[in-house]
């Protein structure tokens, strides 16, 4: 048996290619929209993609298991669980043959057996795989967004992401009693989970790519918990807010992606049209590292610098209704065609038009005032608060704030951060904080397009707040 891991580190998830060497045959499991990685490491095994699947309706990124078993004719095998209401839309257009608890099916020599595990989601399903060339019993289980190293999966994001209202208590029970299911497979089997630390997907799920069902029982904290009440309270306490996008995702994925045939590159604007579209409103996408915008960008541009966590902060920040535009980083040659890779995973397709980094030089040179973000230290910004005339905005995520935060400071997520704008103080100048600087910029971007003109960031964040000795408090306490 062939069998190759491929994980996308910004979107945390891991896809499975698992094949027959004797038939050539080969199985991908949740792949993401970037198909062409599925096809190159078939190759490279000198394998055949003949069918493809997933475990669930995905929330964090675009689906590619359609577009993929459409590209090389491969049978696509899904899931007919979860009932009447989540449901697959698509599966007669796309000639998929459903899957339900108990079906098996062949990849040249491997089997592979399907348990249905709601919870999660209620149509999830996992696939306990069988090398039947040299093993009567399985190897492992692609448990998909059920069981991860060290953590399960959510089961509040049909509420939260999909406003399916009341849904997390039914699934967190469903979970529970899938978990007493998993219990009962043997413990040597591996255990191939669909995501890794950085997820929104669980709360504290480890970097370690794979476990075994052993492992999992003795260490995991959820299958510590005997008495399903108690599961309910600490499955749903402290969850990641789920990012917007995610009901979008959702949405996507259960009617049916789009086909792409590659990713399209947008039209080169010159770079007076750029400054034309912020003019007249549109919405341009500055790409660039922090530092770079800080220190001078096109006034009505928002940062959303591209790196690990760029899909994350566009698929919260970025309209999914309407095209946009971006300037994209000077760093390396590839930098367009990753930049609209990575928005094509999240399903934003909309792009208009780029212009590189040198589109910044060109207006301040033709006679555009830049626009930058000023920074203050935190020697200053701590006396300034004692005098009482600066708000300091934290825009970490929940768990950050409550692991310990500014003295005074008020917490606004930065995903929400615009559909507050009207609980931000007006008598005072704003200071954005995050942990070291990165997510208080985008703040600080979101804000200056919004009209606010009096906000500043703190340089390196509560990181170098808390390294110079000055206070931090956790739940009113110092």
């Amino acid at each position: 048996m062939i069998f190759q891991r491929l994980y996308d580190d910004k979107l945390a998830q891991a896809s499975y290619l698992i094949g027959c060497a004797a038939t050539g045959e080969a199985l991908v499991v949740d792949p993401n929209r970037d198909i062409d990685q599925y096809l190159r490491a078939a190759e490279a095994e000198d394998l055949r993609v003949s069918a493809v699947t997933e475990t669930h309706i995905h929330a964090d990124f675009v689906s590619g298991a359609r577009e993929l078993a459409h590209r090389v004719g491969a049978q696509l095998l899904l899931s007919a669980e979860g009932g009447e209401d989540w449901q697959y839309a698509f599966t007669a257009g796309a000639g998929a043959t459903l899957l339900r608890h108990g079906d098996r099916f062949m990849v040249g020599s491997i089997r592979v057996d399907v348990m249905h595990t709601p919870g999660h989601t209620p149509e999830h399903i996992c696939f306990v795989v069988t090398d039947t060339a040299g093993a009567s019993g399985p190897m492992g289980v692609l448990t998909g967004d059920f069981v991860f190293v060290g953590d399960v999966g959510r089961p509040d994001l049909l509420e939260k992401a999909a406003n399916v209202t009341g849904a997390s208590e039914g699934a967190a029970r469903a979970l529970f009693r899938s978990l007493r299911a998993f219990k009962a497979l043997p413990d040597h089997l591996q255990v191939w989970p669909a995501h890794g630390a950085g997820s929104a997907c669980g709360k504290g799920m480890s970097a370690v790519p794979q476990s075994t069902v052993g492992y999992e029982r003795l260490f995991n904290w959820a299958f510590a918990v005997t008495e399903e009440e108690e599961f309910l309270a600490q499955v749903l306490a402290d969850q990641p807010e789920p990012p917007k996008y995610f009901g979008q995702m959702k949405q996507v994925n259960r009617e049916g992606p789009a086909i792409l045939n590659g990713f399209k590159r947008p039209p080169r604007l010159d770079d007076a049209r750029i400054v034309e579209l912020i003019r007249d409103g549109a919405v341009v996408i500055d790409a660039r590292s922090k530092q770079e915008f800080s220190e001078g960008h096109h006034p009505g541009t928002i940062n959303i610098p591209f790196g690990r966590s760029f899909p994350t902060w566009a698929g919260w920040l970025v309209p999914y209704d309407r095209e946009f535009y971006l300037i994209v980083p000077d760093t390396h040659e590839h930098a367009l065609d990753d930049t609209v890779r990575d928005l094509a995973l999240i399903g934003l397709e909309r792009i208009a038009g780029y212009a590189g980094a040198s589109a910044i030089i060109s207006a301040e040179a033709s006679g555009v005032e830049l626009d930058r973000i000023d920074q203050i230290d935190s020697r200053e910004l701590a006396r300034r608060m004692e005098t009482g005339d600066v708000a300091v905005i934290d825009v970490r995520a929940a768990a950050e704030w409550k692991a310990g935060h500014l003295p005074g400071a008020t917490h606004i997520h930065l995903g929400y951060l615009r559909d507050r704008l009207e609980e931000l103080p007006s008598d005072r100048p704003l200071v954005l904080q995050c942990r070291t600087g990165g997510r208080s910029t985008i703040a600080a971007s979101l804000l200056r397009t919004a009209g606010r003109r009096d906000v500043s960031n703190l340089t390196g964040g509560i990181v170098a707040w808390d390294e110079a000795g000055l206070p931090v408090v956790s739940d009113g306490v110092a």
